[in-house]
């Protein structure tokens, strides 16, 4: 079995490739870290002085001794990038969302099984704390038969950046591409896929140009769950609540791991540990007793991940995330569009095949 380091390249050193994959490739015993592509500037080197820096993604491809490029690039250029990569041998990690359309996933996928290499995508929101304390309570059926589940991702910013391609009328721009794909792939972990869709989804902010609210809700047997996100939230709700045939799960707060990793810090094992005041709040029956009280956070591990991707890599485990499932996510957010744009329900397309 060969355990040596994965060779790796990150392609593109925005926010993503800074905060959520260099700090993991540079930390992890697993990587070998040695290349970053940044198109105009050379922020790497500042904190990896041992990367090599290069404008070239075709440089990177013609390296036979990278193995693995990790592709943080704008959303519309992930298909071409993923493709190249697949097609000349490379594994590949791409940043969420996975492409604009489910179809580009799902024929990538296929690709990346043909020319046997890993394609996975990082749903990093998978291993936050207060989703991994959500999956244990549902799965020891801590409040019975769940029949509401909320969960949001709001934010508050007032300012419109226009020079960020995020901000911009672009395929694969806006907020439900961003931070729609963490939280509907939250909830097709939990709950697989939906019969039907109902979506809204506008622009808060005056002069803004990509969606930047919406409110999106699955409908399955005997549940809901609604996915909500806004700008211009000043006064944070619950980030999660579910509720059920026994009881109530209620979480506020946000996993830190994001907060800490942009101050700086490197990824350790108390990265993801929450302080006791963040703690979501269980109110339930057990055994016949009525219980209502603080529950631990588990600790977020976005490492874990990374953990993954090597075991995937080496030893032929499965992928952390599958990109027939990340694809699946796009497809949420078509049938979403079309529910906001024609006013209707729509009902979820069942995929006999990828």
């Amino acid at each position: 079995m060969n355990m040596k380091k994965i060779r790796s390249a990150l392609i593109g050193y925005g926010l993503s490739g800074q905060v959520f994959h260099a700090p993991f490739l540079h930390t992890s015993a697993h990587f070998d870290f040695c290349t970053v592509m940044e198109r105009s500037r050379n922020l790497a080197k500042q904190t990896y002085p041992y990367v090599e820096r290069t404008d070239s993604f075709e440089s990177i491809l013609e390296d036979e001794s990278i193995e693995l490029v990790v592709i943080t690039t704008p959303n519309s250029q992930h298909y071409d990038m993923i493709k190249q990569a697949l097609l000349h041998k490379k594994h590949v990690i791409a940043e969420k969302p996975f492409t604009v359309t489910s179809l580009e996933g799902y024929e990538l996928s296929r690709l990346a099984k043909s020319q046997k290499r890993l394609l996975t995508v990082y749903h990093n929101r998978r291993w936050d704390g207060d989703f991994l304390t959500v999956q244990a309570i549902l799965s020891q059926g801590l409040i019975g038969r769940p029949a509401v589940y909320e969960a949001h991702f709001d934010r508050f910013e007032t300012r419109i950046d226009e020079h960020a391609w995020r901000e911009k009328a672009l395929p694969g721009s806006g907020v439900v591409y961003d931070l729609g794909s963490h939280l509907i792939d939250q909830a097709l972990c939990l709950f697989g896929e939906p019969d039907e869709i109902t979506a809204d989804i506008w622009v808060q902010r005056e002069g803004g140009k990509a969606d930047d609210a919406f409110s999106i809700r699955l409908h399955y047997p005997g549940l809901t769950a609604d996915l909500k996100s806004g700008m211009l939230v000043k006064e944070q709700g619950p980030r999660f609540q579910i509720h059920g045939t026994m009881g109530s799960f209620v979480k506020y707060g946000i996993d830190p791991q994001e907060e800490r990793l942009k101050a700086g810090r490197m990824p350790d094992e108390n990265l993801g540990k929450e302080t006791d005041r963040d703690w979501g709040i269980l109110n339930t029956e057990l055994n016949g007793l009525h219980c209502r009280g603080s529950i631990e956070t588990k600790p977020g591990r976005y490492m874990s991940f990374y953990d993954a991707v090597y075991q995937s890599i080496r030893e032929g485990s499965e992928p952390p995330v599958h990109p027939e499932a990340a694809a699946d996510v796009i497809r949420i957010i078509e049938c979403a569009m079309i529910s906001a744009r024609e006013k209707r329900t729509v009902s979820f397309p069942v995929m006999s095949s990828y």
